[in-house]
């Protein structure tokens, strides 16, 4: 916790002040729309990566189709981006051209 404290000099009484702390800027995650990568491998790494459930990874996997892209999660830019270059690498390790990206929340 961050605060500042000033102290009157002449009654030795100290006054804190505390800073108000800004939440950090959240990011979403998307999976991007290819002709190659297939259905059930968008589902396993939603599941994998995402914690989701078939159902939302189901979902998620339709949007992602129809849409042209998909949002897995929102995190902070760490987790974001690190989530993204987790999924990136398994997707090439397993054949497959699929993209992930982060975009800031407004």
């Amino acid at each position: 916790m961050s605060s500042e404290t000033d102290r009157d000099e002449q009654s030795g009484t100290a006054t804190v002040r505390k800073q108000k702390l800004q939440p950090p800027k959240m990011y979403k995650v998307l999976m991007h729309n290819d002709d190659y990568t297939t259905m059930e491998f968008v589902i396993l790494v939603l599941q994998k990566y995402f914690n989701k459930t078939y159902n939302e990874a189901q979902d998620i996997m339709i949007s992602v189709h129809q849409r042209g892209f998909g949002v897995c999660g929102i995190f902070t830019y760490e987790v974001a981006e690190s989530k993204v270059a987790k999924v990136i690498k398994y997707a090439r390790e397993n054949g497959h051209p699929l993209r992930c990206s982060t975009d800031p929340c407004e």
